[in-house]
């Protein structure tokens, strides 16, 4: 029976970065938060269309999450720490990136919102991981209502864009 003493001390010491249910609970309740916010994010997206969705979404908050989260339960000085979320932002930025397509004209470009709302997840799920709980919740409702509420004030304002321009080729071919 050495073997499995063998065996079960070392998966113990393999899993013992979680010391105690309080401390379980605390980084479960983090990345199940950050999931949950991401997805909240993401189905909207989803509901719109959009090509990054609920999946996209809450693996993005999830994964900024656990980055931040496993250098600071590693004990990791915030100094240090900073430079991980410097790479979040950088690395999100890429994936951003990706949704962005250029269309033939200067203004036909789509995606800025999906990308601008993947950067913003990845804030959120830092934000989760660092323990800023009540931050990210209050950020995902900002997020929420602008994409809820924005679409409708840009339609207003192009109305009015496209109203103004009208009159002003009427009044220029006006004899």
């Amino acid at each position: 029976m050495e073997w499995w003493d063998i065996l079960s001390r070392t998966l113990a010491s393999e899993f013992s970065d979680i010391p105690d249910l309080e401390h379980g609970v605390r980084v479960a309740v983090r990345l199940l938060l950050a999931a949950v916010l991401g997805g909240v994010l993401g189905y909207e997206r989803e509901y719109k269309g959009k090509a990054a969705g609920l999946r996209t979404h809450m693996l993005v908050s999830l994964g900024a999450a656990l980055f931040v989260l496993v250098p600071l339960e590693a004990g990791m000085p915030i100094g240090d720490v900073s430079r991980v979320m410097q790479g979040i932002v950088t690395g999100i930025g890429f994936l951003g990136a990706g949704t962005i397509l250029k269309g033939s004209s200067f203004e036909d470009v789509k995606g800025l919102t999906t990308a601008a709302g993947i950067w913003l997840t990845a804030a959120i799920g830092v934000a989760t991981g660092l323990g800023h709980e009540s931050t990210a919740v209050v950020t995902t409702l900002f997020a929420l209502a602008i994409f809820m509420l924005m679409p409708a004030l840009e339609q207003h304002a192009a109305r009015r864009a496209a109203a103004t321009q009208k009159k002003g080729r009427d009044r220029d071919e006006a004899p």
